[in-house]
C-alpha cells in the first residue's frame, strides 16, 4: 500500500478551524486541495475512539445491554462499549468499560480488529475485543447511565441482525468480527 501522498485520491488540508468544541465532540472544517488541483471544504468531526467488547459467558450466550439514545430517541439492543480516555491504553478501556457497564470482568481477553463507524464525517475507531472467562462483581454506572444488561445466544444475536431489531453499527461489525472467536 502507499503512503497517503502517493495515493492519487489524496487531499491536502490547506487551512484548519475548529467550529465547536463540545465535551466529547469537536467539530473541524478544513480547506482542502483536491487531487485534480481544485479546492473543497470538509467538515468531520474528531473523536476519542472507544472500544466494544463481545462478552462471552460460559453458557456461550453473550452479554447485551439494552439503553436509550437520545439522538433516535429510542432504546437499543448494544454490546458494552465506550469512549477512551486521553492517554488510557485501549485494554485498560476495555476492562473498564466491561466492569462498569454489566458488573463482570473477564480472565481472557483477544483484540480481534478495529472499525471506522462514520468514515465520511468522523475519524472515530472502535477497538474490537472479545473477553472471556466472566465473572460477576457489580456494576459501577456512571452518573446518569441507565440500562438493562441482557444475555442472548449467538443464534439470538444473529436473528436479531436479521429481523432489523439490532441495528447498531458497532454492534453489527464488532459481532460478525468476533464469530470465529464465539462460536
Amino acid at each position: 500500500m502507499s503512503s497517503k501522498h502517493d495515493d492519487p485520491l489524496h487531499e491536502q488540508a490547506l487551512e484548519s478551524e475548529q467550529v465547536f468544541d463540545g465535551a466529547l465532540l469537536k467539530v473541524w472544517r478544513d480547506r482542502v486541495r483536491l487531487p485534480d488541483g481544485g479546492e473543497s471544504v470538509r467538515e468531520y468531526i474528531r473523536h476519542p475512539g472507544a472500544v466494544v467488547v463481545v462478552a462471552q459467558l460460559d453458557d456461550g450466550s453473550l452479554l447485551f445491554e439494552r439503553q436509550f439514545r437520545y439522538p433516535l430517541g429510542r432504546a437499543f439492543l448494544e454490546l458494552p462499549a465506550g469512549k477512551i480516555d486521553a492517554g488510557e491504553d485501549i485494554l485498560a478501556c476495555a476492562v473498564r468499560e466491561l466492569r462498569e457497564e454489566t458488573g463482570y470482568e473477564a480472565g481472557d481477553w483477544r483484540h480481534v480488529g478495529v472499525m471506522h463507524p462514520c468514515i465520511g464525517y468522523s475519524d472515530e475507531r472502535i477497538e474490537i475485543f472479545v473477553a472471556r472467562e466472566l465473572r460477576h462483581v457489580g456494576h459501577a454506572w456512571d452518573d446518569g447511565e441507565f440500562l438493562e444488561v441482557l444475555h442472548l445466544s449467538v443464534d439470538a444475536v444473529e436473528a436479531g441482525i436479521r429481523s432489523g431489531e439490532i441495528t447498531d453499527a458497532k454492534t453489527v461489525t464488532a459481532f460478525y468480527r468476533a464469530l470465529p472467536f464465539i462460536r
